[in-house]
This record gives C-alpha cells, structure tokens and sequence, in this order.
C-alpha cells in the first residue's frame, strides 16, 4: 500500500487515504450514447439488482467477468493464432459468452468506482484481439502493444485532467467502445473469424480499421479535448496545481514504464513479445493500472501526487538484465515472475487500501453514532 520512498513517501500515502474518505465525486458525461440509453439502462439495473448487494461487490463482479473473458480466451487462443486461416478457431459459443460477459462488467462497472477500470483496459483489448489474432490477415504483437498503450493513455488523461481541475470528464470513446465490442462478438459467432478477413474497400481490412479507430480516437478527440478542459480551468483560474511540473507530474511515472516496457521490447534478445504477447501485455496493463489507481487516490484526497511508483525501480533493473543477454535462455521465465511479482503487488494495494478505507469508515460511523446517543 505504501510507496518505496521512505517515512515521508508512507506518510503521505496515508494522508492520501485519510483525506480520500471525504471525497465528493464530480463527473461530467455529455456522452449522448450514455445520456439517453445507457443512463436510463444504468437506472433501470439498478432497481433490479437487491438493495443487499454491497456496492463494491457488484463492481468487482463485473471486473470479475472481464477476467474470466480473458481467461477463457486464453484456453483456446493464447498465443492469437485461431483466427489465422487454416487454423483451429475459437469456438461460436465462446464468442457469445464473452459479448454477453463484456457487456455484463461494462454496465456492472460503470455504476461504481474507476479504480477495477484502470486494470480492465488491458483485458478488454487483448480478448478483442483474438478476433484479428496474429498473421497476414490480423495485427502484428508489436501494433497490438503500441494500441494498448494508446487505450491506456486516453484512459489515464482523464484522470489527469480531474487531479487538475477537480472535474472528471467522461471520455464519450468508453461507451462507444464498449457497446461497439459487445455487438462485434455476437456478429463473430454468428458469421464467423473469416468474415474480418475481407477488406471494407481496396486493401483497407477490418485490422486496419480497428487500429485507425483507436489511435484516431485518441489523438484526434482524448487528447485534445483534454488539454482543452485543462487549458479552460487554467483561463478561469480554477487549477488545483499552479506550476506546470505539478500539473505534468502525474504522467511521470507512466511514460517511465512506457518507456522502459518498449526497452524491454526492442532491446528483448529472445524476441519476448512476439513469444509471449499475452503476459507481456498483462504485466505492462498491471503495472499501468497501479500506477493510475495511486493517482485516482490522489485525485480523491486532494493530495500531491507521487513522482514515481516503486514497482519501476525493479523494473529498470530488470530491463538492464535482460539487454545485457545474461538471461536470453530464461527470459520467458523472469517475465512470467516479474508478473506475478506486478500481479501480487497490485492485489496487495487493492486489498491494502480498501481495508484501510474500510477501517476507517467504520470508525467514522462510529464517532457519528457515538454523537447522536450522547
């Protein structure tokens, strides 16, 4: 739960948690997808669901679905070849199960917390992946990283745009996306893999269509409208952070992974990513989303945030293992352990600080009902 940056990185950690408890959550969503389908869809699930069901359980039971997503695509495609022609393909059935279980988590976790959403981004685009798989007619392992990365960017720039402003903007690319996965399993169990192999017009494929999409959302619409939320508080004065390194600071620690994870790539001596993408993406999306649940904590508290995440020290250490060809023959073997180490550390947080919020909450309502009785 606690940074490796010595008494005075703990105790801010801890005053983060602390001031986090009296939060006031402030959103912004002009999403009309979301403002005249999904909301009244949102509503109406949760007059449904029994008032018993704990928040937090029902969040983390969709997370859960886009796990078993990940898992199940895992069994039968783990290394995204099935969707290569001549190869054994992914049965119908499971496609439906994963359009069902996709949608399922995307409207279970949109009702509650962003944290399960930061980790999900990596599940949600590596199951996609399985349609186009690898091969001529699919997406190359090294396209498919630098896709992860823009997904996990756009989504970390909203939060970065609420630790300075005080305001999350809802992305309108989420819900779209989301809905647009959903419908794209359904019309793959029905029609089949094959049917992306076909180029929309000329040469342009499917592929290539997935990939303009994403990148073209990110950069053309994310971003932009980002910097254009934060260049507006800036006029009005409203900023929570005066300087511009302050302002900056949250993207430190993730262009430090992103940079160090691409080291790792290029530098690789057995070629890692092209011999084990599925767990190469998994501890970079891992990795990522502790990174940004410590910064959805201190956008919560009003708390600075911090300029590096512990988890890169090792890494960088790693890396410069790896390039040196000392562990050429074992690398598959230090990237399954250094991802459970990612996997483990991230757990450990999670449970960490919903313990402690859990704890202090308790005490809260405590004092609360001591007051009233006295």
């Amino acid at each position: 739960m606690q940074e490796w940056g010595g008494r005075g990185g703990m105790a801010a950690d801890s005053a983060a948690l602390e001031n986090s408890m009296m939060a006031v959550y402030s959103a912004v969503d002009t999403n009309p997808l979301s403002v005249y389908v999904m909301h009244p869809f949102w509503n109406t699930v949760v007059k449904i669901l029994p008032t018993w069901l704990a928040p937090n359980l029902i969040t983390f039971t969709g997370f859960m679905f886009l796990v078993l997503n990940f898992v199940m695509l895992a069994l039968f495609d783990f290394d995204f070849y099935a969707s290569v022609q001549g190869k054994t393909h992914v049965p119908g059935w499971v496609w439906v199960a994963a359009g069902v279980f996709n949608f399922t988590a995307y409207t279970l976790g949109e009702l509650f917390d962003h944290g399960l959403d930061s980790w999900a981004c990596i599940f949600f685009v590596v199951t996609v992946y399985s349609i186009f798989g690898r091969g001529e007619t699919g997406v190359d392992v090294s396209t498919l990283y630098y896709i992860l990365w823009s997904v996990l960017f756009s989504f970390i720039l909203s939060h970065w745009e609420k630790y300075n402003t005080g305001v999350l903007f809802l992305p309108w690319g989420y819900d779209i996306s989301q809905v647009t996965i959903s419908v794209v399993y359904i019309i793959t169990a029905v029609v089949g893999v094959e049917a992306w192999y076909k180029p929309i017009l000329w040469n342009f494929h499917y592929r290539d269509l997935f990939t303009v999409m994403i990148l073209g959302c990110a950069f053309t619409v994310t971003l932009p409208m980002s910097l254009y939320n934060v260049l507006k508080a800036y006029r009005r004065g409203s900023l929570k952070h005066g300087s511009l390194y302050e302002a900056f600071l949250p993207f430190l620690s993730p262009v430090l992974l992103f940079i160090l994870s691409s080291l790792w790539v290029h530098l690789s001596p057995s070629d890692i990513l092209q011999k084990q993408p599925r767990i190469f993406y998994l501890m970079v999306g891992t990795a990522f989303a502790n990174v940004t649940c410590k910064l959805i904590v201190c956008q919560m508290s009003n708390t600075r945030c911090q300029p590096f995440s512990w988890l890169l020290l090792p890494m960088a250490l790693l890396v410069l293992l790896v390039s040196s060809g000392l562990v050429q023959h074992s690398e598959t073997a230090v990237l399954y352990t250094w991802t459970a180490v990612v996997l483990l550390a991230h757990v450990h947080y999670g449970v960490s600080v919903s313990l402690r919020w859990s704890r202090d909450d308790d005490e809260q309502h405590g004092r609360l009902r001591g007051d009233g009785s006295s």
